[in-house]
């Protein structure tokens, strides 16, 4: 038996359950591992709530990331062994001090990236690697306009984009979180509470507009989002942390200057083993190179993941936060 967090029913952070649970043997194809570090991230509530359907049923164990070690290797697992550090993005399941995983979906940690480290940015840093790669491809000159600056997304998207060349703008709610973004590569932060957003992207950019909005933040910014984008520019929406946007009416995106809009997401960028191993390692180079830091900022015990997920939808959290079992 092993500890873990389960959900039983959904609704708020009160129906996560620490409780003790049975981990199998690794089936063919699977690893067990021994986890030292369990990342939290907005997508655990829209689980939680049963805004994302579990591919599991019910009860299921909650998080989707983590770090951890090796301990038994399933059958026609030939590319990994006993004792390997790896981290993982799986759908449920990561709250747990031990667990099964697909030996395919997993990848290897440098030895200079720590478990901590590791478990507090496989699924932000991945998706500011998609964002900042593919979805959008960033470079040098290029402005872009990141909500929620100071988030966990929003602190490695601002590193990574300033270290790419390009001018990043963020919105922060507040001053010490304006401070946060500053200090994490963010040239230019707006205070979305008291001031309009839009108004000041215009005046930051002369006028010129954003290639690029980067928005994890949804209902609230939309679609005032598009109105700060240059025409034949990008709108990639990638949460809904105040909520879904609504149907709209597509011919806004004509009207506002031929924008391109999607709403992509981690699980499709990194669908084939080759493209999750290359994301993978291209966030472990560039975070062991300095250029990118990663803030785990809060750190919380297993059994106290109720508090970990009131202090992230109350906004009470900066950079990453993961749960120690």
């Amino acid at each position: 038996m092993v500890a873990a967090v389960r959900v039983h029913k959904h609704g708020g952070p009160e129906v996560l359950t620490f409780e003790d649970i049975e981990v199998p043997a690794p089936g063919p194809g699977q690893i067990r591992i021994r986890q030292y570090a369990c990342g939290v991230n907005y997508i655990d509530t829209y689980f939680r709530m049963g805004m994302y359907p579990s591919p599991v049923g019910m009860p299921f164990v909650s998080g989707n990331e983590g770090a951890g070690e090796v301990i038994a290797l399933g059958s026609g697992v030939t590319d990994l062994k006993v004792g390997d550090r790896v981290a993982y993005v799986v759908a449920l399941g990561g709250y747990s001090a031990e667990r099964i995983l697909p030996a395919d979906r997993v990848v290897k940690i440098p030895e200079r990236i720590s478990y901590q480290q590791a478990a507090g940015m496989m699924l932000k840093g991945m998706t500011a690697q998609y964002l900042l790669n593919r979805t959008y491809k960033v470079t040098k000159g290029t402005t872009v306009l990141m909500h929620a600056a100071a988030g966990g997304v929003g602190q490695i998207l601002c590193q990574w984009a300033n270290h790419l060349g390009a001018t990043v703008i963020g919105t922060v709610g507040s001053k010490d979180k304006g401070e946060i973004a500053k200090a994490n590569g963010c040239h230019h932060v707006i205070y979305y509470r008291d001031e309009d957003f839009v108004a000041r992207v215009k005046e930051i950019t002369g006028g010129k507009l954003c290639d690029v909005v980067y928005d994890g933040i949804g209902k609230t910014t939309f679609p005032a989002s598009l109105d700060c984008i240059r025409p034949l520019g990008m709108f990639a929406s990638f949460g809904s942390a105040s909520g879904q946007i609504e149907a709209f009416n597509i011919n806004i995106l004509q009207t506002k200057g031929s924008l391109f809009c999607t709403r992509p997401t981690l699980n499709n960028y990194v669908a084939k083993r080759e493209d999750l191993v290359a994301t993978a390692n291209d966030l472990f180079n560039v975070v062991a190179s300095g250029a990118v830091k990663i803030p785990v900022n809060q750190t919380y015990a297993l059994k106290d993941a109720r508090k970990a997920h009131e202090d992230l939808e109350g906004r009470g959290t900066t950079g990453s936060s993961i749960l120690i079992p």
